[in-house]
């Protein structure tokens, strides 16, 4: 994240995130609701996290783009915190705004090693959920579409719907910010 010696690392990083918030992005067209309430904020933090992750060499930006940043994911915090109150997915959300912040607000002190304790916090959190995340993509009957209609038939769901595919986004941005909070 914005470090000396990003390279290709960084590039990958970069790139994973990208895809991960176009897919987001894509996904807020979901006939399912609760896809749609999701995807917006996923989307912001994979685009939010493509751009921290630019190598410094690249792109050095002032400080005050990481104040910009802060407040961007302080505000997407807030919102989080809002909706936490009918889906408990938006408690992760939260911890994800407060991360992005809390990296932000090291960039913008230009300060590049955060409070080791909130730092280790943060990593235990992100490596507890990326390893149950990651259990979670382990498949299942999945020759099925819902309620027993054939996959590809008419009650199947989109591509833009497909519970695997939101929860791999989810696992690529999970290990994306453990990538990240490791360069503080």
């Amino acid at each position: 994240m914005h470090g000396p010696g990003a390279g290709p690392s960084g590039w990958l990083l970069v790139a994973l995130c990208t895809a991960t918030g176009a897919y987001c992005l894509l996904r807020m067209r979901s006939r399912v609701e609760e896809q749609r309430r999701t995807a917006g904020g996923e989307a912001l933090m994979g685009f939010g996290m493509a751009a921290m992750a630019v190598p410094a060499a690249v792109l050095a930006p002032p400080r005050w783009a990481w104040v910009v940043c802060a407040a961007v994911f302080g505000a997407a915090a807030l919102h989080a915190l809002w909706a936490a109150r009918s889906s408990a997915h938006h408690l992760h959300h939260l911890v994800g705004a407060f991360a992005m912040v809390y990296m932000a607000a090291m960039m913008a002190g230009g300060a590049h090693a955060g409070i080791p304790v909130l730092t280790g916090v943060l990593l235990v959190y992100f490596t507890a959920y990326v390893l149950w995340t990651g259990t979670r993509l382990i498949p299942v009957a999945a020759a099925d579409g819902p309620a027993g209609a054939p996959a590809g038939g008419p009650g199947a769901p989109g591509w833009g719907d497909r519970l695997e595919l939101a929860r791999a986004c989810r696992l690529s941005m999970g290990m994306g910010m453990l990538a990240m909070l490791l360069t503080l």
